[in-house]
């Protein structure tokens, strides 16, 4: 069923599915069909995608902010990072693997993270975010078993 979809925005579909919404996905057969569908959904009133992930990082941002600082780290300075952190845990292709499973794929993301932002220590907080994605992801997976 996630045929087409981009797997690093799968949560966010998911998400939005768990607060009752509804998500509307079309697959086009060129732009064009596209482009007439994206303003059909416009001017109905849709959420965009980026928007959607931006509502869905609010509802988490305070009590992330709350149990960053209480480790003595600066969330204002260090929420880029940490979110694309927690993010990253969030991927369809890190889902149910141990730890030690993805500890590769994440020390690649930091590397090419820091080769895109030179200079910024951005280890940490990406760490820090990613354990945090794990553990949101694994509450979420706990809740729907009790379900």
């Amino acid at each position: 069923m996630t045929d087409g979809l981009p797997e690093d925005e799968l949560f966010v579909y998911e998400d939005a599915l768990r607060r009752g919404r509804s998500v509307v996905i079309a697959l086009a057969q060129d732009e064009a069909g596209a482009k007439r569908f994206r303003e059909l959904l416009q001017t109905e009133g849709a959420e965009e995608i980026d928007a959607a992930r931006e509502q869905w990082w609010i509802g988490l941002r305070s009590a992330e902010r709350e149990h960053y600082s209480k480790l003595g780290r600066n969330f204002t300075e260090d929420e880029q990072f940490y979110r694309l952190g927690f993010e990253s845990a969030l991927h369809a292709r890190t889902r149910c693997k141990e730890y030690d499973q993805v500890l590769g794929e994440m020390d690649a993301d930091i590397d090419e993270l820091e080769r895109r932002y030179p200079g910024k220590a951005l280890a940490e907080p990406f760490r820090r975010g990613y354990e945090r994605g794990r553990a949101y992801y694994q509450h979420l997976c706990d809740e729907s078993k009790a379900a």
